[in-house]
């Protein structure tokens, strides 16, 4: 989709009718502020799935590799922990 110098003159001055000249800075300000703050939180969101997959690899042993006596042996500890 590419503009010309026509269409993007014409949207500008769409832009200025609607919002006044003394507005436009204002939302332009806004608007990189905005997207700004959706980057930052897209980065936080793929940082706290990292951290999430790691975890899940290394924290709990999966109960279907674990022998019966483990498996009880498990089950008693969180138990004690709780108590």
């Amino acid at each position: 989709m590419n503009f010309g110098t026509t269409e993007i003159i014409l949207i500008v001055a769409v832009l200025f009718l609607l919002f006044g000249a003394s507005r436009l800075p204002q939302l332009a300000k806004s608007l990189g502020q905005s997207r700004k703050a959706f980057k930052e939180g897209m980065r936080e969101a793929e940082e706290e799935e990292r951290a999430e997959k790691q975890l899940s690899n290394v924290a709990a042993p999966q109960i279907s590799q674990m022998s019966d006596e483990a498996l009880a042996e498990e089950l008693r500890r969180r138990e004690a922990k709780t108590s």
